[in-house]
């Protein structure tokens, strides 16, 4: 997937930019994929902190087949 990091003036990341072909794709594999939410689940959070943690650790990270799994399976 090409994706764009969209970052703020200091350089920072702020969001993500995808093109509207991948977006359709994606809504055709999830279909609940637009549902709106206030905030994320708890446990949703952990796992993106977890994964953000050990960025810097390539032996730690799994592939992102794994982290789409879990997410999955706590929905």
């Amino acid at each position: 997937m090409k994706t764009q990091i969209i970052k703020d003036d200091n350089g920072r990341p702020t969001g993500v930019f995808i093109p509207i072909e991948q977006w359709e794709r994606l809504k055709s594999m999830y279909p609940n994929i637009e549902k709106e939410e206030d905030d994320l689940p708890q446990w949703q959070k952990d796992l993106l902190d977890e994964r953000l943690t050990d960025i810097n650790n390539p032996d730690k990270i799994e592939a992102i087949e794994e982290f789409y799994k879990a997410l999955d399976a706590e929905i």
